[in-house]
């Protein structure tokens, strides 16, 4: 494998692994607020970092927050350890350049190809153009390069 291929196939893995950080990030905060009034630590969070708390998303993330139950966070939080137990296998499968980890992340980024598709139909921004051409352009490449990496 060459120089180059190595390097791009670690930063896919880097990705991974900080995508998982984030992930476990979400997942403790959110069973952390389990039996917390929502509206007022989001209410808390808003005033510090200065954001209008009368703005269209941020009324709108308030106006959510009052309706979560504690099982609703309590599912948030064990799907973002799920999904960062994925990102962290991929991640590290991918940093020890397996094999597997290639075919893995193809499949896995694959399958979220469809629900990013509808998404951008659904509420177009540039932002998630830019996220389904990235993960078009991993699935090419990863895929390119277990056509054309010989088998051990």
């Amino acid at each position: 494998m060459k120089r180059s291929e190595t390097r791009l196939i670690r930063g896919i893995a880097l990705f991974k692994l900080f995508k998982a950080a984030v992930l476990i990030i979400v997942g403790l905060g959110a069973l952390r607020l389990i039996h917390v009034d929502i509206a007022t630590v989001l209410a808390h969070w808003v005033r510090r970092f200065g954001v209008d708390p009368g703005g269209r998303y941020v009324d709108h993330l308030l106006q959510r927050a009052t309706t979560l139950t504690p099982n609703t966070i309590r599912g948030i939080g064990v799907g973002s350890f799920i999904y960062a137990g994925l990102f962290l296998t991929e991640g590290i499968g991918l940093w020890l350049l397996k094999r597997w980890a290639e075919w893995f992340t193809i499949i896995m980024t694959s399958s979220l190809l469809p629900i990013e598709l509808y998404e951008i139909h659904r509420h177009p921004t540039e932002f998630k153009v830019l996220l389904l051409v990235f993960n078009v352009a991993v699935v090419a490449f990863l895929f390119y390069q277990l056509r054309h990496e010989p088998t051990l």
